[in-house]
């Protein structure tokens, strides 16, 4: 990890980080959901998605009620800032790295479960005095110019999924979302309750401290930040960001979100149990800066990078080096106004939030959680996706503070149990062939935050009597497992597929990595999984964007519009668009067998 325009922003490390996907030979085109054929003279890769239908009920512009099968946004223009438009729908891609794709399939399958990953939320209070816009100094992409806008890019969301028909595989409506970690940005107990609120219904007011005011970074007078609503020729301006009057304040308005209409679930990710999603939530002293009345909007170039570092490295497991900054430019430190609602939350109030049937939605009651889980404050479970399908959350995150991931030896043992229990043939540890007469044989689905490059084997200054186990160990326990058919995570803000191929074909299984929405591209996952009677199983991954329309207007301050400009202004991150194509950037996006894609693999 060289140069500090990577190492400052701590998303962005992971982008390159684990395997590459293979996808040569396996990118074989498949007719559309509708039974559209690759257009002659194609290439595998270069199949059309086939035309967008019309559907009723659809009162706004694409891509309301639709996927990304049918439309995907797009750059337009050129310039320093452009503007998005609707382009053509993405092709399935055949992934058979892992089983054949047998002739004829298409007619045999049947349904076995259909669902939505939702991932990286980042609902974020962008006033809260513990945030660290500060590092923006040493690197333009370490600070989102949109994320004031991340309670209205949500609301889109769960429109988008209440406007969703029956799976473009299945026909099956989705049974329920997976929200799998980062839904919070800062640990904070107000967040918390908007990400409760927004997946289970009610109105917001993204708002803290002043209720009348924005008194965050976007009207500091620091032209280190995007100003939008007066003529301040900040550094984004300078690259062609728009001015928009009246934006804060209308980010600020009340908004009412329509709730899942599908029951959902929760993962706990890096964000939700941090602060900043890398620091110790016990200090005292951090405790009381969050809800206090003093915040910092700059500092010295060298603690920036003494911060940065720290980040970075996870060699601070006491947050020494910020409660230093913060120390040392206490004078340079702004008013603000307190509020208590910013406090951290605890994982036993993370938990105990869950479980108010206030908030129950289109339920369960918990969102995965029970009364259960408090003895001990776990957050990891497992739950029923469909007849014959077992969905198992995991907890990757280190509670002491750090961005990375792992688990602890007591759930490594509990999720061998659990794994056990479904599975009537598997292989211990040392490779000898178990039986359980009694397992139901279900298909697994395991969900986490963390993808498998991100978790390491670092010590927990929270839980010190457990050793931490890696990504590697989680591979080599789901394979001695055949009923496992994926693992399904977020973390990265990277849409990659990963076969992980056993020697023993059943053995193996698929690894599908989310990208986040709050960066590029802004997408959530349909998830399908189907049998196609002849020894295989399909699992189709559709990406989803938000319901807002592709096309922007700078005058439009509704709910509707902002959650536009909130997807425009985050394809306008420094640097993103200028190294753009016409599309997409394809780190982020990912190739195209990483998003619309048919991953076979063998029956257990």
């Amino acid at each position: 990890m060289a140069g500090s325009e990577t190492t400052t922003n701590r998303r962005q490390f992971l982008l390159t980080s684990g395997a590459a996907v293979a996808a040569t030979g396996a990118a074989l085109a498949l007719p559309d959901q509708r039974g559209n054929s690759p257009a002659p003279g194609t290439g595998p890769a270069q199949a059309h998605a086939g035309p967008s239908p019309t559907r009723p009920g659809i009162r706004r512009a694409a891509p309301y009620g639709l996927t990304t099968l049918e439309t995907a946004a797009r750059l337009t223009g050129s310039g320093g800032y452009r503007r998005l438009d609707s382009g053509p729908g993405w092709p399935v891609v055949v992934r058979s790295e892992l089983a054949e794709a047998g002739a004829g399939r298409q007619d045999r399958r049947t349904a076995l479960a259909c669902f939505v990953q939702f991932t990286d939320l980042h609902v974020a209070d962008v006033q809260s005095p513990l945030r660290s816009e500060f590092l923006r100094a040493r690197s333009p992409a370490s600070w989102r110019a949109h994320e004031a806008l991340t309670v209205a890019g949500v609301v889109s969301l769960v429109e988008q999924v209440n406007a969703l028909g029956g799976g473009p595989h299945t026909d099956r409506p989705p049974a329920f979302v997976m929200s799998t970690g980062d839904n919070i940005d800062n640990h904070s107990m107000v967040e918390l309750e908007w990400f409760l609120t927004l997946m289970s219904g009610g109105r917001i007011t993204p708002n803290t401290g002043d209720p009348t005011s924005f008194e965050g970074v976007q009207n500091s007078g620091l032209p280190l930040y995007w100003h939008p609503d007066d003529m301040l020729r900040d550094q984004d301006k300078k690259r062609g960001l728009p001015q928009i009057p009246g934006l804060l304040e209308a980010a600020m308005r009340p908004v009412t979100s329509p709730g899942l209409r599908v029951p959902w679930y929760s993962t706990p990710g890096n964000h939700d149990d941090l602060p900043g999603g890398c620091m110790t939530p016990v200090d005292p002293v951090l405790r009381d800066y969050i809800t206090g009345a003093r915040k910092l909007f700059s500092v010295p170039d060298a603690d920036v990078a003494a911060f940065d570092r720290a980040v970075y490295t996870g060699d601070d497991p006491k947050s020494t080096v910020l409660k230093d900054i913060l120390l040392r430019n206490a004078a340079r430190a702004r008013t603000v106004t307190p509020d208590e609602r910013r406090r951290m939350v605890t994982p036993h109030e993370y938990l105990r939030a869950h479980l108010d049937p206030a908030v129950a939605g289109a339920g369960p009651v918990g969102h995965g959680y029970t009364e259960d889980h408090l003895d001990g404050d776990r957050m990891y479970y497992s739950f029923a996706v469909a007849e014959g399908v077992i969905g198992i959350s995991i907890d990757t995150t280190y509670r002491s503070g750090h961005y990375e991931g792992s688990l602890g030896t007591e759930q490594l043992r509990w999720l061998e149990r659990t794994l056990s229990a479904h599975s009537s043939l598997h292989h211990d540890a040392e490779g000898r062939l178990v039986r359980n007469a009694a397992a139901d044989d279900a298909h697994i689905l395991i969900f986490s935050h963390h993808h498998s490059p991100s978790m390491t084997r670092r010590p927990d200054a929270a839980r010190t009597e457990e050793e931490r186990h890696d990504g590697g160990e989680v591979i080599a326990l789901l394979s001695r497992f055949p009923n496992v058919v994926a693992w399904i995570n977020g973390h990265s803000h990277v849409n990659r597929i990963t076969p992980h191929a056993h020697p023993t074909p059943a053995r193996s299984f698929w690894e599908v990595n989310t990208a986040s929405h709050l960066d590029h591209p802004q997408h959530a996952r349909l998830i399908e999984l189907v049998d196609n009677h002849d020894g295989t199983l399909s699992l189709f991954t559709t990406l989803v964007e938000s319901g807002a329309p592709h096309r922007t207007r700078f005058d439009d301050l509704s709910a509707v519009g902002l959650a536009s400009l909130y997807r425009e202004v985050a394809y306008n991150a420094p640097g993103l668009a200028a190294g753009m194509s016409a599309e997409v950037d394809r780190v982020r996006v990912g190739a195209a067998a990483d998003r619309n894609a048919e991953l076979l693999i063998r029956r257990a």
